[in-house]
């Protein structure tokens, strides 16, 4: 890919922001939904419903500011909405990811699932 740089009054050259980069401080809440492709409302709807896996910057006056985390975690909550995949399901992966990886062994053990008749049976054929 070509690297387009600009340059200053002074001549020095500065490196071009990616299209699609978030700034630091963030996007607002119309920028965010026209980069994730839902509606505003929707955003809104999201973070109500704690979909999202950290809280949402405000702005001092009380205005949401999206940050790149923010609007990848939105994408992937479309992805799993159009799979069919409940809201509440994907609330419970959203409180999953935001308690974050977990170290040493897991609080539950697989098994195999014993109490179900149709188990016992596929194993025998």
């Amino acid at each position: 890919m070509l690297d387009i740089k600009q340059h200053s009054a002074s001549g020095a050259t500065a490196p071009k922001a990616r299209p699609g980069a978030v700034p630091a401080e963030g996007v607002t809440i119309a920028e965010a939904a026209r980069r994730t492709g839902v509606s505003a409302h929707t955003l809104r709807y999201y973070e109500r419903a704690g979909l999202v896996i950290s809280p949402v910057d405000r702005t001092s006056g009380g205005r949401r500011r999206y940050r790149e985390l923010d609007l990848k975690w939105i994408v992937i909550c479309t992805k799993l909405r159009a799979t069919g995949m409940p809201i509440r399901g994907i609330r419970r992966y959203a409180e999953l990811v935001a308690a974050g990886p977990r170290n040493g062994s897991p609080s539950w053990k697989p098994t195999a699932p014993t109490s179900w008749p149709s188990w016992r049976r596929l194993r025998r054929t």
